[in-house]
């Protein structure tokens, strides 16, 4: 399991340093025009935000590897990420529509890569809480 975390890790702190690009991949300065100031300023701190949690979560599988395996506080954040990265992957199918993805290439692929690496995550942290 010291394996799957580090794993886990590294993605998370890539994926976390992935969000720096959303607003110019998702043409954000074009899109939110029609936003109030709030609004937009919302969505860019929440990403900003979302980025951390993730960066902090993936340095937490990094560094405190043992602690999540081995003692009763990590095994229950080990359950709570399990939960967290479990909604994320419902959220997957039935929150994002179908239309953003299906018969594109492409974004058919992330969505499956996605769907599989929110599914192993899930099971992974369940997997420490169970041991």
């Amino acid at each position: 399991m010291e394996l799957q975390l580090k794993i886990i890790g590294i993605i998370l702190i890539f994926l976390s340093f992935v969000h720096a690009a959303f607003p110019t991949y998702f043409h954000w300065k074009q899109e939110f025009k029609t936003l109030s100031l709030i609004n937009k300023q919302m969505m860019y701190v929440h990403t900003f935000f979302i980025a951390f949690g993730v960066l902090l979560m993936g340095l937490m599988c990094l560094c405190c590897t043992n602690d999540l395996l081995y003692t009763p506080l990590g095994r229950s954040m080990a359950l709570g990420l399990s939960i967290f990265w479990g909604a994320r992957l419902i959220f997957q199918f039935f929150i994002y529509s179908p239309k953003l993805w299906k018969n594109k290439p492409f974004e058919t692929v992330i969505h499956l890569i996605f769907s599989m690496f929110w599914g192993y995550i899930s099971l992974v942290f369940l997997l420490i809480y169970l041991m």
